[in-house]
């Protein structure tokens, strides 16, 4: 790997792996709904710009209904989910929880799609040791009294939702902008939002928001939102997609030592005995994905 793809990679694990840490201050002073028009808000205001100025806007728009879609699975329920989550659950949970989308969109593909190489012998391994690591983590947790299975079943939703939201858009939108999609994507977020907004946002505001929530706010909105999708794009075109998505690994390490260092939060049974094994479970239904991993595919964002 070139020295330029490391510094991409390093870039992308890092600014996909603090949201859950920012959502968590955030959450503090401010409700979902706000959080959640904040950060896109500020996100399509930063790419907006540049999507005008490289001109892509125009087809993207002309494509309007599956990029509706794709703003809806990825972002208006994902990113709802995962902050909502947060206020019950710690956000290291959250990153660990997220590296179950490779091997949830191999079974996906392989179940629904017909992805040959869904039945790969790793992939399979992979499928079953990742699943296994997941019965675990919820089980040990929920029977100590570690996990609230209500926040957590949130979580394997967003999982889900974000293993869904790239492969459609691959189908659908073979040729579309990624910068474009996620740029009106996020002004569709905003506008959804809105009437929500209307009324949480200015009690929020009255609540007077220290300079701590505002500064998550905006590290959610550019660098966590906007700057993660440059830099992941410019990450694909350099090692291609399937290698852009070990990012997921680093983005758990980032999530889970700024969560347990930060905001002291436990290190469960359930997390000591079912990381290895979603990891290890991941990697190997992730590795052979060629069917739908290509250099067009949309990757999941993680956050």
């Amino acid at each position: 790997m070139s020295r330029r793809a490391l510094l991409l990679f390093a870039i992308v694990g890092v600014l996909w792996g603090i949201p859950y840490f920012f959502i968590a201050l955030a959450g503090r002073e401010f409700s979902t709904p706000s959080i959640v028009w904040l950060r896109v808000a500020v996100g399509a205001l930063f790419l907006l710009p540049l999507a005008l100025k490289r001109g892509v806007l125009r087809d993207t728009i002309r494509h309007w209904p599956w990029v509706l879609f794709f703003a809806v699975v990825e972002m208006v329920g994902p990113w709802y989910f995962i902050t909502e989550a947060e206020r019950s659950v710690p956000s290291s949970l959250v990153g660990l929880m997220m590296t179950t989308i490779p091997f949830m969109s191999a079974f996906i593909t392989g179940v629904f799609l017909g992805d040959k190489a869904a039945g790969h012998p790793l992939t399979v391994a992979g499928l079953v040791i990742g699943f296994t690591g997941v019965i675990f983590l919820l089980g040990i947790d929920a029977f100590t009294g570690h996990l609230e299975i209500g926040p957590t079943l949130l979580l394997v939703v967003t999982a889900i939702c974000y293993a869904v939201a790239p492969i459609v858009l691959n189908r659908k939108l073979p040729a579309a902008s990624t910068l474009g999609v996620t740029a009106v994507s996020m002004a569709m977020v905003a506008v959804i939002y809105t009437p929500f907004v209307i009324v949480t946002l200015p009690a929020d505001i009255a609540n007077g928001p220290s300079p701590t929530a505002w500064t998550s706010i905006v590290v959610l909105g550019v660098f966590s939102s906007a700057l993660a999708f440059v830099f992941y794009f410019a990450l694909i075109r350099e090692v291609g997609p399937r290698r852009s998505s070990l990012i997921t690994y680093i983005n758990l390490v980032v999530s889970a030592f700024l969560g347990v260092v930060l905001l002291s939060e436990p290190i469960t049974p359930g997390v000591i005995i079912g990381l290895p094994l979603i990891v290890a479970g991941s990697y190997l239904a992730g590795k052979h994905r060629e069917a739908y991993v290509r250099k067009k595919d949309r990757t999941p964002s993680l956050a």
